[in-house]
């Protein structure tokens, strides 16, 4: 069933090209940016932007809104192929690699003091706005751990050269809150001062991931200044808001994943155990309170709807992860399940919401594709029984 799952899906990505729309990528529509005293609003991008990504129905082509290339789709359609790589070790998957790793080279965000990506879209959220290709550590540290991963697969010096020049970005563009002990959380950009927990351990993860090469010192100190401020906010019960702002106090499934994800590879990398605790909280609210018995995928702490794609998805790469898959192999195997009955079309692609009035189908690429295919890729890695002698000849490989 997984692997007829991922197939299909696979089929239908690349037979897209990787390209597609995104939920927020309305102000890319040729009709909105026609009329400038709309275009040059705050609350009119609200207001579209909002509209595009709720309603059910598809204006993208009647707005001319175009498919595109997503750099953070892209970067999580790499790390799924290398994922992949690893029980699939053929031409066709290193092609894959070297053609996803080479758009992302080209699609870089210029004039900052590092190597960076932003969104191909305007984005007008409550807390900012953000022109097309501004970067954002977010976007960055995906693309950043996917062109690792594929440097340890296709050993092109480029790839990593790139990514160690990430670290001059989140040090030295993003800005930073400060606590009175020192430690501080990333912004998500440049051109903002938010608090969003689950952004600045993405920059400490990345940050992380440069250390197991550069083993700066500077380098890992502020990922661990990171990680000391997002643990400080984390709840008594393991859980943690989604950032500091008064609207942005509310409790989710897929950035409570994202948040473990990210302490594990800092923990991975950095060879610091220090957090084994929280971590470990953390873990175990989030196993507790985000999936239902019959493999439903809530989305909030309290409150089932909407069903997102996004949540069944983070769940196979958290726990993977965190090297706690086989332990929890059954539910992984509810919510999956539940995922590719209720959300996959047969066309292969997932759909990207479930409320409670309907589905929403829109085939959104970075938001359900790109991360159901590297879910899926988690899933299969931790369940086909790859030969000892090839898994050896693997990390061989790595190690060259």
């Amino acid at each position: 069933m997984y692997k007829t799952s991922f197939e299909n899906l696979r089929n239908y990505i690349e037979s897209q090209e990787y390209k597609g729309w995104d939920p927020y990528d309305g102000l890319n529509s040729k009709f909105f940016q026609s009329i400038p005293f709309v275009k040059n609003s705050r609350l009119m991008r609200l207001i579209w932007i909002q509209a595009f990504k709720k309603s059910p129905i598809n204006f993208r082509g009647l707005t001319r809104v175009e498919k595109d290339y997503n750099p953070k789709g892209l970067g999580l359609f790499l790390s799924g192929y290398c994922k992949l790589y690893r029980f699939d070790r053929t031409q066709e998957v290193r092609s894959r690699i070297h053609f996803l790793s080479e758009k992302l080279l080209k699609m870089q965000s210029k004039g900052w003091s590092g190597s960076c990506w932003g969104y191909n879209f305007d984005w007008q959220a409550r807390a900012f706005f953000q022109p097309k290709g501004t970067p954002s550590v977010v976007v960055t540290t995906y693309a950043g751990c996917a062109l690792l991963d594929a440097y340890e697969i296709l050993g092109d010096e480029k790839l990593l050269e790139t990514a160690i020049r990430i670290k001059d970005f989140i040090l030295k563009d993003l800005n930073r809150t400060y606590d009175g002990n020192g430690d501080f959380c990333f912004s998500y950009s440049p051109l903002d001062q938010t608090q969003v927990f689950n952004a600045s351990l993405l920059g400490s993860r990345m940050l992380s991931r440069i250390y197991h090469y550069t083993q700066e010192e500077e380098v890992l100190n502020c990922a661990k200044q990171s990680v000391r401020y997002c643990i400080k906010h984390q709840n008594s019960d393991g859980s943690w808001s989604y950032g500091t702002l008064p609207y942005h106090r509310w409790i989710d499934n897929f950035h409570t994943g994202f948040n473990l994800e990210a302490l594990s590879d800092y923990r991975r990398y950095s060879k610091d155990s220090s957090f084994d605790r929280q971590i470990k909280l953390g873990l175990d609210y989030y196993l507790a309170n985000f999936f239902a018995d019959d493999g439903t995928p809530k989305y909030y702490n309290n409150s089932v709807y909407p069903i997102d794609i996004h949540c069944p998805a983070q769940l196979p790469i958290t726990l993977s992860s965190l090297n706690v898959f086989e332990e929890n192999r059954e539910l992984v195997g509810r919510v999956l399940k539940w995922t590719i009955s209720n959300l996959q079309d047969q066309s292969g692609y997932f759909y990207f919401q479930l409320g409670k009035r309907g589905k929403n189908k829109i085939p959104y690429i970075r938001w359900a594709q790109a991360w159901m295919f590297l879910s899926l890729s988690n899933y299969l890695v931790e369940t086909i029984k790859i030969p000892e002698y090839e898994k050896e000849n693997y990390d061989n490989e790595l190690a060259g």
